[in-house]
């Protein structure tokens, strides 16, 4: 199944109708609608907060797991998804059932009553609903964009907030310097409330000081209060309490090693409301932690077997500048292999500061425009873009299948990495016949 079934695919359908801009900041008009709805946002459990540009959903896979490890009951809520909708209300462990989804759905469409409403502000208190209906010890809740004006932002005080690195993303809404997005992500941050930081431009973690000291939170920066690093262990985390040595975090890539250390960060801070999280289940979260479409790779599938058994594929939903350069530090490692590039990209994003990083590593790929998207660049323009910065033998193809095959003959024994979107991997996931799991 790629998708709800008819009941939850219409109700959606209709929701993305009742405000002419697909994003549009603002909080008022969901505040009016849980009112009415009897304010579930007040009745959540505990809640972790998470804004930032890049590592959001990892850090919320790793205190998942963690939690899930430490025998607690954690819902999730994620944006986008990346097969089903499902994927982003998650119940105690368990993605949202499509009866669970078309009820609260249709509730939230009755008592919205026709009223201007994003898709996501609908869908987020259609969420804050079913998280208020569902018993669970925490809820580990993920910024859509921004933070200040953002849907998820009306909610009282968290129990912590965490955010994730910085960099330039979707600046015609939030700001077109670091600074201008770090002052909508540390929107978050509120009275009292303790914020982990994970590695920043200095810039931003100033903007991240100034609003913390303006309501009285305190902030726990990487580098600053704690760090975290590879060791022969896998990962070492220190703060001023001591050192932590834990496996190798399940998420491949260089970058993963700080995510999963602002997970350890984040939960030795709950670990006062939280006592069962011990080393043992820190170290196990981390350990067994998944996150599909994070360099990810594809063992089986009608896509795998377009390339020789020699190569590998590979699937990374990294969409901006700042991906882009995680991505190239774990590229540098695999001059080992030729590397075959498939991407494509969302127009709101920025092609060629992602681009750039990756073209030392490959010099080979291929773009696709991603395929029922209407805001996809046309894969000919991003295959221009992709030569104007580098890269020698840049194609545009009509699909993913397609690259692959391009690729088959001349491939043998290198690497192939689609990325570039997470809208792309879920269609490749889909395509792949290898959907996330229902949990």
């Amino acid at each position: 199944m790629t998708g709800p079934t008819t009941r939850c695919q219409d109700v959606l359908k209709r929701l993305q109708s009742l405000h002419p801009k697909v994003i549009d900041l603002s909080l008022g008009r969901l505040q009016a609608l849980l009112d009415k709805l009897g304010n579930p946002e007040q009745r959540l459990p505990p809640v972790v907060h998470v804004a930032g540009t890049n590592g959001k959903g990892s850090l919320v896979a790793y205190l998942k797991s963690i939690f899930q490890a430490s025998g607690y009951k954690p819902h999730t809520y994620i944006s986008p998804h990346l097969v089903r909708f499902n994927e982003r209300i998650n119940l105690g462990g368990n993605n949202i059932s499509d009866d669970a989804l078309a009820a609260v759905l249709e509730h939230i469409e009755t008592t919205n009553d026709g009223a201007p409403i994003t898709f996501f502000e609908i869908t987020t208190a259609a969420a804050f609903v079913a998280f208020s209906q569902y018993p669970a010890d925490v809820l580990l809740l993920e910024v859509g964009l921004g933070g200040r004006l953002d849907a998820t932002n009306v909610i009282p005080p968290p129990l912590l907030a965490a955010i994730t690195p910085i960099s330039l993303d979707h600046q015609y809404y939030l700001g077109d310097t670091i600074e201008a997005i770090a002052g909508e992500k540390a929107g978050i941050i509120k009275e009292g409330v303790t914020v982990i930081a994970g590695p920043q431009p200095p810039e931003a973690l100033s903007v991240i000081d100034l609003r913390a000291a303006s309501v009285g939170a305190q902030v726990l920066a990487f580098g600053r209060n704690w760090t975290a690093g590879s060791c022969p262990e896998g990962l070492r985390y220190q703060d001023d309490i001591g050192t932590l040595l834990l496996p190798k975090p399940a998420l491949f890539g260089a970058h993963q090693i700080e995510n999963a250390g602002a997970a350890v960060a984040c939960a030795l801070q709950l670990r006062k409301r939280f006592q069962k999280i011990t080393t043992v289940s820190l170290a196990d979260g981390v350990r067994r932690v998944e996150h599909p479409a994070r360099m990810q790779r594809l063992i089986n599938g009608p896509l795998v077997d377009l390339l020789p058994d020699t190569c590998e594929l590979w699937l990374d939903g990294g969409h901006n500048p700042g991906a882009g350069e995680a991505l190239a530090v774990t590229l540098q490692a695999w001059r080992d292999r030729p590397l075959f590039l498939v991407v494509g990209m969302i127009d709101s994003k920025d092609p060629r500061g992602f681009l750039a990083p990756l073209q030392p590593h490959a010099q080979v790929i291929r773009t696709v425009t991603i395929p029922e998207e209407a805001n996809s660049v046309p894969a000919d323009r991003l295959a221009a873009i992709a030569q104007n910065v580098g890269f020698s033998d840049a194609a545009s193809v009509d699909s993913v299948s397609e690259a692959l095959r391009d690729f088959a003959d001349r491939a043998m024994g290198a690497r192939v990495l689609i990325c570039g979107s997470l809208y792309l991997a879920g269609r490749v996931l889909s395509e792949n016949r290898c959907p996330p799991p229902i949990s």
